[in-house]
């Protein structure tokens, strides 16, 4: 009878590890009872007992109308009453988005093969023209002390090149004379940009996201289009969006602005139309926009357009130059003068043409934020901070190397390795999120989910490695001015962190919050079946869907256990013998987040909104799940190099290591502890056994920053390296290959100055007397002297006169300039 269990239970186990149906498993067992009633030895009591409860049990479960009445039209009864009906915010919000890759790994089971066979597009000719000549000219323009510190602005030539150049025009298609770039390229450019200055970046970025070409190009009438979107492409038009006030941030849906529906006066004539009162702040682009997108609640209680008098959300495309419009005051963020400002108006009077989409659009504003603001937020701030943690990475490792303390290399030390190997693990892996999630805008879909993840996870990435930057760089780092090329990036992080969704909302409330409904397999089919009004067309619907998620929750447990206990090396993943223990480990923590998921919404049901760290620590899985899978993809499409290893073996070290806290931190605080207990015991049978990248590993990542290689290239490419004047960076790049070749002559002068060989009281005094004695040769000598001159130049920071550094000063400087450039 023992051996009849254990049997019945390895069985099952297995078929729910295979994924096999109900009737599958309903006949696995049959013929499990039928061989142990004619070959085993059972007594015939037991074996009444069993052949009872087989048919008593099971084959009623494979009777779908006598499952429906006894089971799940109770089952049906309850869900009803523990699911709160989604209001229509949420299920616009719902209904925005598609379902990509984070749809298999939410369903526990990842076809790897799926994801390796996506092809990785390229960029174009014209595409990779234009990184490399109009992306390098404009580099080469941007002088962030300049603009930060002296005029709080780019030069006018730099304006007028973006324009002239259409850098406003990415996401415009040739058409209405944009340029047509795919989202790679659009990815390309805001790395490469904004790397370089924040201020820059912001600018190019908005045109080419929400503001307002993007809604435009969905929703806009062919007159908006045709004649907007020229003028745009060319900057004849400057665009903001107004959508953040004082009482509506993250809470967009509650915004106070509003609109009324009436007759009014327009250039002389009686028209149809709204008066808009709206008080709008920390608005990109507002002083200098030339044409203000809004978002308000539209009202009609005249019955103008219809009989429904709150219309909803909707937006407008209006002209800078409308009488009683406030526009041109400008905040200061963090000392980062990228245009932005308040905009306010009240009971002015616009015709109804200026809602975007015409008349037939009022109404479904919110729907046509949350869709164009998935595919922003999926470019936008993770490129613009790629960018900024790539170059980061290269100044700092080249820095690292240069600067030397002790007679060594800073970066020798294991405090800095530390931080070297973080930075560049981070940056790994946070490029990897970046190309991935611009690569399924460009397949058509509309992340909403991998957006959120890439725009939390690039902000909090990118501040890590600009903070381990500064404590490598020091004294160097925190010193402003034209020699900083660190300082401003770290000033400015918290900006990143903190538009396009608050990255505490976004990752307590949005990640998992989105995802448990829309990339579930079965949980949105289950409640739009509860919504369906025919009852017996509901409780089929039901039962078909309820019985498919218990499989697909007993699956993912029996899979999270045995591959907890090692069978994940018999799980078939893509053959490479250094990757596909990470496929399996991340197909491990795949089915155990699908378990945990289930289990919490069964849980909690509809107070899982209430309950947000319990959900931001599930979206921590998601998100590094779906990380990972994005550094696997990479590592493949890259063709495997054998060198790039130490670096994604870090980043996965770092990566599973996240995904063991977060999953111990829901068990920690799930507040059923029996049924935490059974999940830890299910999840986790061996124990939590991920641990940190090693102090071994540490050092062959940090290594590889601090010298030229092909990886330290793949790592940083896309950035500007050129060492055009000022820009440190290259300068930095162009010296590194040399101080590396004088560092034996170094060590050889060190020697002989220690033995009483070489006097002198400075450095090129005993360079000389070396060359005197023969113990360097003129060319040895030249490169000393050269490194220490250039190395000193590197290491330099500013100073000022007390004058230099008074606002007044700077503005009559920066007139001065200005009079002088026109």
């Amino acid at each position: 009878m023992l051996w009849l269990v254990l049997s019945v239970i390895g069985t099952s186990m297995f078929s729910a590890y295979l994924g096999n149906k109900l009737l599958t498993w309903s006949t696995l067992i049959a013929g499990l009872l039928l061989g142990f009633t004619l070959f085993g030895s059972i007594h015939w009591a037991w074996l009444t007992i069993s052949w009872l409860a087989f048919i008593g049990l099971v084959i009623p479960l494979n009777m779908p109308k006598i499952r429906q009445q006894h089971v799940t039209r109770h089952l049906l009864d309850g869900y009803l009453k523990m699911t709160p009906k989604l209001s229509s915010t949420e299920q616009i919000a719902l209904d925005a988005g598609t379902v990509g890759w984070e749809g298999e790994l939410f369903s526990g089971n990842p076809n790897w093969k799926q994801l390796l066979r996506r092809r990785t597009p390229e960029l174009t000719l014209e595409e990779r023209a234009f990184l490399d000549d109009q992306c390098e000219t404009l580099c080469s323009m941007l002088d962030d002390w300049q603009i930060c510190h002296v005029d709080a602005d780019m030069s006018p030539e730099t304006w007028e090149f973006m324009k002239n150049e259409r850098f406003f025009g990415m996401i415009i298609p040739k058409e209405y004379g944009g340029l047509g770039f795919s989202a790679l390229a659009h990815r390309a450019v805001l790395q490469k940009v904004g790397g370089m200055s924040a201020v820059a970046g912001s600018t190019i970025a908005v045109p080419n996201s929400l503001g307002p070409a993007e809604l435009l190009l969905h929703y806009g009438s062919d007159e908006q289009k045709n004649y907007y979107l020229p003028r745009l492409a060319v900057g004849k038009e400057i665009p903001c969006f107004g959508l953040t006030g004082p009482t509506a941030g993250s809470d967009a849906t509650s915004i106070p602005d509003r609109g009324v529906v009436c007759m009014g006066e327009w250039q002389g004539k009686q028209v149809l139309g709204m008066r808009l009162t709206f008080d709008k702040r920390y608005i990109t682009l507002a002083p200098v926009a030339t044409v203000v997108g809004l978002a308000f609640r539209l009202y009609d209680p005249d019955g103008l357009l219809g009989d429904t008098e709150d219309i909803g959300i909707s937006l407008a495309l209006i002209p800078r130059d409308i009488k009683g419009i406030e526009i041109g005051r400008r905040h200061l963020p963090l000392n980062s003068p990228f245009m932005n400002g308040p905009i306010r108006g009240k009971d002015i009077f616009v015709p109804i043409d200026t809602l975007i989409g015409g008349s037939q659009m009022a109404g479904h504003g919110w729907r046509m934020l949350v869709e164009c603001l998935s595919v922003g937020r999926a470019i936008s701030l993770p490129s613009n901070n790629t960018g900024g943690a790539k170059l980061a990475c290269l100044s700092t490792g080249a820095y690292a190397r240069i600067r030397q303390q002790f007679n060594i290399p800073i970066g020798r030390f294991e405090g800095v390795e530390e931080a070297l190997a973080r930075m560049a693990g981070k940056t790994y892996a946070t490029s990897a999120l970046g190309k991935m999630t611009a690569i399924a805008v460009d397949q058509g879909e509309k992340p909403s989910v991998p957006s959120a993840i890439a725009k939390y996870h690039a902000t909090e990435n990118s501040r890590q490695v600009i903070s381990d930057a500064m404590d490598i760089h020091a004294g160097k780092g925190v010193i402003l001015g034209p020699r900083n090329y660190l300082g401003r990036a770290w000033q400015v992080a918290p900006m990143s962190i903190t538009v396009e969704g608050a990255n505490i909302l976004t990752r307590n409330m949005m990640i998992f919050g989105q995802g448990a409904i829309r990339c579930h397999p079965f949980v949105l089919k289950e409640l739009q079946a509860a919504q369906i009004t025919d009852p017996a067309v509901r409780l089929d619907t039901f039962d078909q869907l309820l019985f498919q998620h218990i499989g697909h929750t007993i699956g993912n447990a029996c899979r999270a256990f045995l591959m907890g206990l090692g069978s994940g090396r018999f799980y078939a993943v893509p053959s490479d013998r250094k990757t596909s223990r990470y496929y399996r480990k991340l197909s491990r923590y795949a089915a155990a987040f699908a378990l945990i998921a289930d289990v919490t919404m069964l849980t909690f049901g509809g107070k899982l909104k209430q309950k947000e760290r319990i959900s931001a620590r599930l979206g921590d899985v998601l998100s590094q799940l779906y990380i990972g899978s994005a550094m696997l993809k990479r590592f493949e499409d890259q063709g495997r190099p054998a060198a790039d290893q130490p670096i994604l073996a870090w980043a996965f070290y770092d990566c599973t290591y996240a995904i063991q806290q977060a999953l111990r931190g829901v068990l920690d605080n799930f507040p059923n502890r029996i049924l935490a207990s059974f999940l830890k015991l299910t999840i986790f049978p061996l124990g939590t056994r991920e641990k940190m990248p090693s102090d071994r590993l540490d050092h062959k990542v940090a290594s590889l920053l601090l010298s030229p290689s092909e990886t330290r290239d793949r790592l940083t490419d896309g950035v500007y390296k050129t060492a055009s004047d000022g820009h440190v960076i290259g300068a930095m790049e162009a010296l590194l290959p040399e101080v590396i070749a004088a560092e034996p002559l170094a060590r050889r002068l060190d020697k002989a100055i220690r033995q009483g060989d070489i006097i002198g009281d400075s450095y090129t005094q005993q360079i000389r007397y070396a060359l005197q004695q023969k113990l360097l040769s003129k060319k040895e000598a030249d490169l000393l002297l050269d490194v220490n001159r250039r190395t000193m130049e590197i290491i330099a920071v500013d100073d000022f006169d007390d004058d230099e550094l008074r606002a007044a000063t700077s503005q009559r400087l920066s007139k001065r300039l200005r009079k002088k450039a026109a």
